[in-house]
């Protein structure tokens, strides 16, 4: 896939290298016009600057669906793995690269693979603590292992329960994925009553139709255990979670989890992408068409992001967890009535209110 350009940008793509320590890394602004380009930084062995590009984005989209003063950005870190001095130092390395373009330009913070220990490295190599968000509270920060993102997605997935006639009280749900946006989701939507029938992650998933004990998981997960480490319940492959018959299925690890040898398999009657572009568009389109209610990646996981403008405020935990909730379950429920109504892919319409919130701008 090739990086393509249109009115929205991006406005730059940035590829750095330190070839001593063997640091390769992206950083793609894709448009400022709401404020700074926003977006975490992803440090995986096989992330490329096509694929940021696509999140930064996704980024651009998100953030004008919340209705907060960010632009569009996301970056990237080629990480095969090593100790925590290395990986300092490969964070530290791309964060000096990149810093001529922070804060008014790129504000950085957590993605897979980094966390408020990365934000904390981050922030003192560019010597500007506003560089980033998702740092530890004892820089300022509002950590993302609070769970904003998941508390997001769990807001998301009652509203889309709501909207697509399931009660979820007693509502089955599988999550694909169990880091810090599937555990905190988990969490949240047994508040709400749900019933987490299963969890995988890149090990395996564990079923047990009665309900999960989503707390025993957490601990194991919390541990670095996998979760089918879980006593009781059935182990089967990962990729079986993605054929469950349940009410709410969540993606919640990486991109392109749902694809064509997949979806096919899919009996759920709703998606809540927690994770940024588990599938794409044209399959989207395809599990509309069979009446699959899929609340998109911009509107779903977009807790991150206003929990770093709380940050970027100066809020402390109960103001953020209050402004999650508000606007997710504001621009979630606003997208999927408009979806039902005009009978339109749920991505679409968001599409369609982000553009125009761009474009009143630029007017």
């Amino acid at each position: 896939m090739e990086i393509k350009s249109d009115k929205f940008g991006p406005e730059n793509v940035i590829e750095v290298y330190e070839p001593e320590i063997g640091m390769k890394g992206f950083l793609v602004i894709d448009n400022t016009v709401l404020g700074p380009g926003k977006g975490g930084i992803r440090m995986t062995p096989n992330v490329t600057k096509e694929e940021v590009w696509r999140l930064a984005r996704t980024m651009t989209w998100k953030n004008a669906l919340a209705d907060i003063p960010f632009g569009g950005a996301k970056a990237g870190i080629v990480w095969q793995g090593g100790d925590g001095a290395q990986k300092k130092q490969f964070v530290q390395s791309f964060a000096k690269r990149i810093k001529d373009f922070m804060p008014d330009r790129y504000i950085a913070g957590p993605d897979v693979s980094t966390g408020e220990r990365e934000m904390r490295w981050f922030v003192e190599a560019t010597g500007d603590p506003r560089s980033a968000t998702g740092k530890p509270e004892s820089f300022g920060g509002l950590p993302h292992e609070l769970g904003s993102t998941g508390f997001g997605v769990a807001e998301a997935a009652a509203v889309a329960a709501e909207i697509g006639g399931v009660n979820i009280k007693n509502a089955s749900v599988a999550i694909e994925g169990f880091g810090n946006v599937g555990k905190f989701a988990a969490k949240h939507l047994v508040g709400k009553g749900a019933k987490i029938v299963a969890v995988a992650d890149s090990e395996g998933m564990i079923y047990d139709p009665r309900g999960l004990d989503v707390l025993k998981l957490i601990e194991i997960k919390s541990g670095g255990c996998a979760v089918c480490e879980y006593p009781g319940g059935e182990k089967l492959p990962r990729g079986d979670v993605f054929g469950l018959e349940v009410d709410i299925l969540i993606p919640a690890s990486v991109t392109d989890v749902i694809n064509e040898k997949n979806e096919k398999s899919i009996k759920s009657k709703i998606i809540v992408e927690g994770a940024n572009i588990p599938m794409t568009e044209e399959i989207e389109k395809e599990l509309w068409q069979r009446n699959v209610l899929v609340v998109p990646d911009m509107v779903a996981n977009a807790g991150g992001v206003i929990s770093s403008y709380a940050e970027y405020m100066g809020y402390g935990p109960d103001k953020m967890f209050g402004l999650v909730e508000e606007k997710i379950r504001k621009s979630v429920g606003a997208v999927l009535r408009l979806s039902l109504e005009q009978k339109r892919n749920p991505r679409e319409v968001a599409l369609e209110i982000a553009r125009a919130k761009i474009e009143a701008k630029v007017l």
